[in-house]
């Protein structure tokens, strides 16, 4: 009888590290990152974008030429409940403990580039090997847009001011808790 309890226990999913949300620290983060726009505009690499940063609304439509938010209020709204999805990657791809700081960075960083980016980045891989130092380095490796005119990749300085305060971010303790 133990035996078998025991196989079931252990054929259930291993407990997570990291099951939380974006703090309100990094909300404002993103906020102050993103910058609000209440109309839609083309963000630098050309992608249709309204509010604070968002390409998408809530219902899954994405930002059009001539969309228009309301206020403030509305944009935060917004972000607020499209951020789901990007907590969950970060909580699925990371397998090591994290911090809040780190959660908030890795959720920004997210947030700008997209899941699929992260799953595939060395950023994760390094810190899945538990180098969480190399994982903040790779932060500074996106600093790059693809040129909507020419197609080719070129820096771009607001992301390289964005990358240096999210790995200043993510290497910031909280509490003494994991690195």
């Amino acid at each position: 009888m133990l035996i078998s309890i025991y196989s079931t226990w252990s054929s259930f999913p291993k407990k997570q590290f990291n099951m939380t949300q974006l703090s309100n620290n990094g909300y404002n983060l993103i906020k102050k990152l993103e910058g609000l726009r209440l109309s839609a505009y083309r963000d630098v690499a050309g992608i249709w974008t309204i509010g604070y940063g968002s390409t998408r609304y809530h219902d899954g439509r994405t930002v059009k030429p001539g969309d228009k938010l309301a206020d403030e209020i509305q944009a935060d709204a917004i972000l607020r409940n499209t951020m789901k999805p990007y907590e969950d990657a970060v909580n699925r791809q990371v397998k090591v403990p994290i911090n809040q700081n780190q959660f908030d960075a890795l959720l920004s960083f997210t947030y700008n580039v997209g899941t699929g980016a992260l799953e595939e980045s060395t950023l994760l891989i390094k810190l899945n090997e538990n180098n969480y130092a190399e994982a903040a380095a790779h932060f500074l490796a996106w600093d790059k847009i693809t040129d909507p005119s020419t197609g080719k990749k070129v820096v771009c300085e607001t992301l390289v001011d964005r990358r240096q305060q999210e790995r200043q971010l993510f290497m910031t303790p909280v509490n003494n808790k994991p690195h």
